[in-house]
């Protein structure tokens, strides 16, 4: 281990394998790197899809309760043209017993 060759031939190898070992890691890297990438893509495009299918869901159920908020309005207009109705039958009923209890009663 005292000859000079040796020391050089343990640091040419040495060397070697340090370079090797970090071209190894830097290639592994940029592997990774450009997977993960793909894969972000392809992933925000699958949630930007899934998302389209939900905002299209969200504008059938709004139609739908826009349908039904209408109905609900006419059967309440119903109801109180009804009320209006059975109101002034009331007073006209109201009128009319009073009539029939001041005959009664005179």
């Amino acid at each position: 281990m005292t000859e000079p060759q040796t020391w050089a031939l343990l640091g040419i190898f040495t060397t070697i394998m340090l370079g090797g070992m970090t071209l190894m890691t830097t290639l592994l890297t940029r592997t990774f790197n450009a997977a993960i990438g793909g894969l972000r893509g392809e992933m925000n495009a699958r949630f930007e899809a899934v998302n389209a299918k939900f905002d299209a869901v969200n504008a059938k159920f709004d139609a739908k309760f826009d349908a039904v908020d209408a109905k609900f309005d006419a059967v309440n207009a119903r109801i109180d043209h009804m009320q209006q109705k059975m109101d002034t039958r009331f007073e006209t009923l109201d009128r009319d017993i009073a009539a029939l209890t001041k005959r009664v009663m005179d």
